[in-house]
């Protein structure tokens, strides 16, 4: 499954004292290129529709009392902006602890098949049952061979390659590489590679197996140099996979290249996913997506560049950094002096 900023979707404008800017939210929806073959899920945000509608609709009640206040208080605007965001984000919170995976459940694991097992485990992992990822992790060993991708297996590493916890992640990556039996060994890795040169139907899951397989430790290097070549390949479906594995792979050498295809690649779909890998998607820590803040304030600065990429930069950076301001980049400037960490580049 890929999920695309469809379009940055303006929730409310909060007053015309505030440069006529709007706080925006992206909206994710599925959509690979039509010929992309879904055979393999990829990891992206989820179906958070209602958790948007929810923050519009909160936003709706809050927005007019401080509108009110802006007219009365014009040089108060700063202060109560961040009053907003800060209620914001208490409403958009985390939630509540998560259910715990328990003995009981466990237990009746034992009197299910392996295909079965895997299918609880999977869902209960997607759904954050606390120990649910540390049993998929003991277990999945177990049951190499045994698997197929039925609907429901898919269905739940989908939820789980989605999930906002990158251990969660993780696991899923490392189902998929049990679902599909392959061992994490450099003679997989090999195969796989052999694959996206020689057979075109195959490449765009290898491509995005190759992304998994790497991230897990096998071969990386040789994964970032094959994913990297197919990323400017002529074919739109070969860079879309390409840019999916480049997001899973995760590691350092992975940033310049997605921001390289963020800013410049033809295709508005393949250009969504590199902003989606840098952004929140993929296998990127938090500490890395923040290494990518610089280029991106510059890439909202250029004159030259297309209005959705844009605003697919100023939705990657309200992700990346948590802060919550528009499309302008003065403020993205004063902000990022004041809290970018000592061990990113500032410019």
């Amino acid at each position: 499954m890929c999920v695309l900023w469809k379009d940055a979707v303006q929730v409310r404008k909060l007053t015309e004292n505030f440069d006529k800017k709007a706080i925006e939210r992206a909206r994710c929806e599925d959509g690979a290129p039509q010929d992309a073959p879904r055979i393999a899920p990829v990891d992206a945000q989820p179906r958070r529709i209602g958790r948007a509608l929810h923050l519009a609709i909160v936003s709706s009640v809050l927005v007019l009392p401080l509108a009110f206040f802006l007219a009365l208080k014009p040089t108060s605007a700063r202060a109560v902006w961040e009053e907003f965001a800060r209620i914001i984000e208490l409403k958009n919170g985390p939630a509540a602890s998560h259910a715990k995976f328990s003995s009981a459940m466990n237990e009746r694991l034992a009197d299910l098949p392996p295909q079965s097992q895997a299918e609880e485990l999977v869902a209960a992992a997607a759904n954050d049952y606390d120990g649910a990822s540390e049993q998929l992790s003991l277990r999945m060993d177990g049951w190499r061979g045994q698997l197929t991708m039925s609907p429901r297996l898919t269905s739940g590493l989908d939820a789980a390659l989605n999930s906002s916890d990158r251990r969660v992640r993780a696991s899923a990556i490392e189902m998929e590489l049990v679902a599909y039996n392959l061992p994490k060994t450099r003679e997989s890795a090999e195969s796989l590679a052999s694959r996206i040169e020689t057979d075109p139907a195959a490449r765009p899951w290898a491509l995005w197996m190759l992304g998994a397989i790497g991230n897990r430790g096998i071969e990386p290097e040789r994964a970032l140099v094959t994913l990297e070549k197919y990323s400017h390949d002529p074919n739109q479906t070969a860079r879309y996979w390409a840019v999916e594995g480049l997001a899973l792979l995760g590691s350092d050498g992975t940033i310049a290249p997605l921001l390289e295809i963020f800013r410049n690649d033809p295709a508005l779909e393949v250009r969504e996913r590199a902003g989606c890998g840098l952004a929140h998607s993929g296998m990127l820590t938090k500490q890395q997506r923040l290494t990518a803040v610089p280029a991106l304030m510059k890439f909202g600065e250029d004159p030259a560049l297309d209005s959705n990429t844009r605003d697919w930069v100023y939705q990657a950076l309200r992700e990346i950094t948590g802060a919550r301001y528009g499309t302008n980049p003065t403020d993205w400037r004063e902000w990022w002096a004041e809290n970018a960490p000592q061990q990113v580049p500032s410019n």
